[in-house]
């Protein structure tokens, strides 16, 4: 049954490109972002993967009036197994990110390109979106097809998701699905997201720092270059409020863990937003946002309190009023290192890859976290070149089609 379903996935290539050059036609980016919403990419592969055969598919819409249609939707798959409890999931999203700059990108971000370079890496695929995250979504159909247009039935029943808003929050994606749509996620459910990876896919991401976004404001009295007696420079105090926040916050919070890379908490000053529009004037209100990724042993809460207390020593100091808000703040839980899913996630990319496989912790947001969160465990793994969010992104077939092995063998195992 393998060597049936690896060959079906073998001689996938131009099934595999012809669906990421389709979705990547239909721009999904974010309101946020200056885009309608992911309705039109999804209304296209709900026809395809129905006129490929995979029919049971229902739609969740969380209703965003800024969107396409007014909804923000997310499509789920559904392939019957033998058995329907311990439920896999792989779960992707449809929303991208936009291109960036125009003068950056060698060909149209919308149109896939083929290319070889005659390498190891075979065929690439290149086009905004093309590896996040359609290199997993595409996996996970091709690996669905293996099946089911072999009539083979897997071991439990896969649920395949594609997501909204991953790339904003997920707010009407999988946070919106497991706050308003409980009763789909089961606690012995094992969730794969392919998201997220490395070149040789030997790492297995069990676990998230915490994340804080901060938006500060401050405010002082604009005056005259000439005269800041006569007023309060409010970019000079945000400009010290993010330096004492940088060192003081990294000082308080300084514990190490090897899990993670970098293994350690990080504070950084990040987005810095206009004031006044000439050299000579003291700006009178000043912003300027934050990047926290906290490791989990540290609680936001407690962090917030030293926010606090930074915060308040520079108001003294500089007689301003700071205030700050938070775009986002997530904690996460992990996924143990001995769950089932990270065990024969590890096994079964050992067999398609010839790679060992560790689990790690990364600084950056996923869906995990709301998952690992509602006590479901999730991994994130793909075998990738990370080229997510740049210029000519790019993905590789020879990946596609690997990590479609990985999936169809967790399919069928018992």
């Amino acid at each position: 049954m393998k060597e049936k379903i690896f060959s079906f996935i073998d001689n996938s290539t131009a099934l595999a490109v012809e669906l990421e050059t389709e979705l990547t036609k239909r721009p999904a980016i974010s309101p946020e972002s200056g885009g309608e919403g992911e309705l039109d990419k999804c209304l296209f592969l709900a026809d395809w993967l129905k006129a490929q055969g995979i029919t049971q598919l229902e739609r969740y819409d969380a209703p965003d009036k800024r969107a396409k249609g007014g909804v923000r939707p997310n499509l789920i798959a559904t392939i019957p197994g033998k058995a329907d409890s311990s439920r896999l999931w792989i779960m992707s999203h449809i929303d991208v990110v936009p291109p960036g700059e125009a003068s950056l990108w060698k060909s149209d971000p919308w149109t896939v390109i083929q290319k070889d370079n005659g390498d190891s890496k075979g065929l690439r695929l290149i086009g905004r979106g093309v590896e996040d995250n359609q290199q997993g979504l595409t996996a996970s159909v091709v690996a669905a097809l293996a099946l089911v247009k072999q009539g083979i039935v897997p071991a439990h029943t896969v649920k395949l998701l594609f997501a909204a808003d991953e790339e904003n929050g997920s707010a009407y994606g999988v946070d919106w699905l497991i706050k308003k749509v409980p009763e789909l996620f089961r606690k012995d459910d094992m969730i794969l997201i392919p998201d997220g990876g490395d070149p040789k896919g030997e790492t297995i991401e069990i676990a998230e720092k915490n994340l804080i976004w901060a938006r500060f404001s401050t405010i002082g009295a604009q005056a005259h270059g000439s005269r800041p007696d006569q007023g309060i420079n409010a970019h000079l105090a945000g400009a010290e409020l993010a330096v004492q926040l940088h060192e003081g916050l990294s000082k308080k919070f300084s514990d190490h863990d090897p899990l993670f890379e970098p293994d350690y908490s990080t504070f950084q000053p990040t987005k810095k937003e206009s004031n006044v529009p000439n050299i000579n004037t003291i700006p009178g209100d000043d912003v300027f946002c934050m990047d926290m990724r906290i490791l989990p042993r540290y609680p936001a809460k407690t962090v917030l309190a030293e926010i606090d207390r930074i915060k308040a020593e520079i108001e003294a100091k500089h007689g301003v009023k700071i205030s700050y808000t938070l775009p986002q703040c997530q904690e996460s839980k992990p996924t143990s290192p001995d769950a089932p899913l990270v065990k024969l996630l590890a096994k079964v990319v050992k067999e398609v890859y010839q790679v060992a496989t560790r689990p790690i912790g990364i600084g950056g947001g996923t869906v995990g976290a709301y998952l690992r969160n509602a006590g479901i465990d999730s991994v994130v793994w793909s075998r990738m070149d990370d080229t997510a969010h740049q210029p000519n992104e790019y993905t590789l077939v020879n990946n596609i089609l690997g990590d479609a092995k990985v999936m169809a063998l967790l399919m069928l195992r018992e």
